[in-house]
């Protein structure tokens, strides 16, 4: 086991596990946060009102998360029973190119495909990820930890932030491309998210290893079974590991905020009315200051505590999401996307360190898929939550004879209770972290770790 650390301590093994993020990125940013609200909302759901396309973009990121958070734990369970992460990596990362790239073909008004597709990419982004960060206690050391998760960040934020803003020029300037118009060009730009995502990862397979830890003689329906027997006993450690078990309710809560700002603030400001234009700039903004952000966070979880950064960023969030309900003109959405951009890697990047401080290393997939599994579970509630409070609120205030403009007004008002609703998320996160006690943590995974020895 000391040689394997070892060889995973190496420049190599770690610029092949964080390269993933940046090939990953591009789907986070160019589809998830960026393109796919905007043509869902304009082109694929074309003919709804504002509010009903955002119920159906919530709740289409809520069933992908419902699935991911079934599967998470489970595909954990396994991988650690076969050291298989970097196989299940590649797989579910392959899926999500496949999906990235279907999406070119989705015609107009075709929202369930668009939906259905979606679905399926989320599920292979997020897959994929379980494996990714059940490797990050196997690249670096503790000492280290917290650097490289923001090391990873930072490159997933400059990957999908370059892509993302060849993608903006496409559509801005579709004819230097040879293309038709702005609508082609977002077509397009998914097919590059494919290429981009699919390519990169070529490295992570390359440069990144996987330890040898087979069970020999395995079956594949006897490790499914074991893996699952394996699951209900870390049921149980969970549930005797105070640490834990507050933190994972905590991040549950807040992740929740985090992911649906990143799923749902573009098509907040389609709702209220801005400009395209001034949506993707804002979501360039997040990429480029989260860039060097996500590095100071690392840097600060080391010499200031990751605790304490965590808190940081929490506090950004909450602001960010009071603010969001009153904004009006152009440069207030400008300075709330620079906020974001500020604390989002921090508290992601911050969060996996964290917690890969309190798991048993020998267990890390199995622990990181409930990780991964309660941060899905949570973006069902998230943006169910925006969608369900803005069809209620629309309802409440409908008139029986609306005008047009009051059709406008009423519109926008729910979305902005829509948004309010999130704000809660980060203050029972926020409460539930100040109970989490990293030193009490410590002392449980170094008990567990001499039970299994």
């Amino acid at each position: 086991m000391t040689n394997f650390n070892q060889n995973f301590t190496n420049r190599k093994a770690v610029w092949g596990w964080a390269l993933y993020d940046w090939a990953n990125s591009a789907f986070a940013t160019t589809v998830m946060a960026g393109f796919f609200p905007i043509f869902f909302k304009t082109f694929w759901s074309h003919g709804v009102h504002a509010n009903l396309s955002t119920a159906r973009l919530g709740f289409a990121n809520a069933i992908a998360g419902l699935i991911v958070a079934l599967m998470a734990p489970i595909l954990g369970a396994i991988a650690d029973g076969g050291s298989t992460r970097k196989k299940f990596l590649i797989f579910f990362a392959y899926q999500g190119v496949l999906m990235s790239a279907a999406l070119f073909w989705v015609p107009l008004g075709g929202w369930q495909w668009a939906t259905f597709i979606y679905v399926l990419g989320i599920i292979g982004f997020s897959g994929a990820n379980v494996f990714y960060d059940a490797l990050l206690p196997l690249v670096a050391g503790e000492d280290r930890i917290d650097y490289v998760s923001g090391f990873g960040y930072a490159l997933g934020y400059l990957g999908g932030g370059l892509l993302f803003l060849v993608n903006v020029i496409m559509t801005l300037k579709p004819q230097l491309f040879g293309l038709a118009d702005a609508a082609q060009a977002v077509r397009f730009s998914f097919l590059s998210v494919a290429v981009w995502w699919g390519g990169f990862t070529v490295l992570t397979i390359l440069w990144l290893p996987e330890e040898k830890r087979t069970i020999p003689g395995q079956d594949v329906f006897k490790t499914i079974k074991q893996s699952l027997a394996r699951l209900v006993a870390t049921l149980k450690t969970v549930g005797r590991m105070k640490t834990i078990f507050f933190f994972l309710l905590a991040y549950w809560f807040y992740i929740d905020g985090v992911h649906t700002i990143i799923r749902m603030a573009v098509d907040y400001g389609i709702s209220l009315g801005f400009e395209t234009n001034d949506l993707i700039t804002a979501l360039l903004m997040v990429q480029f200051i989260g860039f060097p952000a996500a590095l100071v966070f690392g840097k600060l979880g080391q010499r200031w505590g990751a605790r304490k950064g965590i808190f940081l960023g929490l506090w950004i969030y909450l602001v960010v999401t009071l603010w969001a309900t009153r904004i009006e003109a152009r440069h207030e959405f400008y300075i709330l996307a620079a906020m974001i951009g500020l604390a989002q890697g921090g508290v992601q990047a911050l969060s996996r360190s964290f917690y890969a401080r309190l798991i048993p290393e020998n267990r890390s997939a199995e622990f990181f898929g409930f990780y991964n599994m309660l941060g899905k579970f949570a973006v069902i509630v998230g943006p169910a939550l925006m969608g369900i409070v803005g069809l209620l609120a629309r309802n409440l205030m409908m008139p029986p004879s609306p005008t047009p403009q009051q059709l406008e007004t009423i519109g926008q008002l729910a979305s902005r209770w829509s948004i309010a609703s999130v704000a809660i998320l980060f203050l029972i996160g926020g409460i539930l972290f100040f109970f989490v006690d990293e030193a009490k943590g410590q002392k449980e995974k170094s008990a567990l770790s001499e039970t299994q020895a």
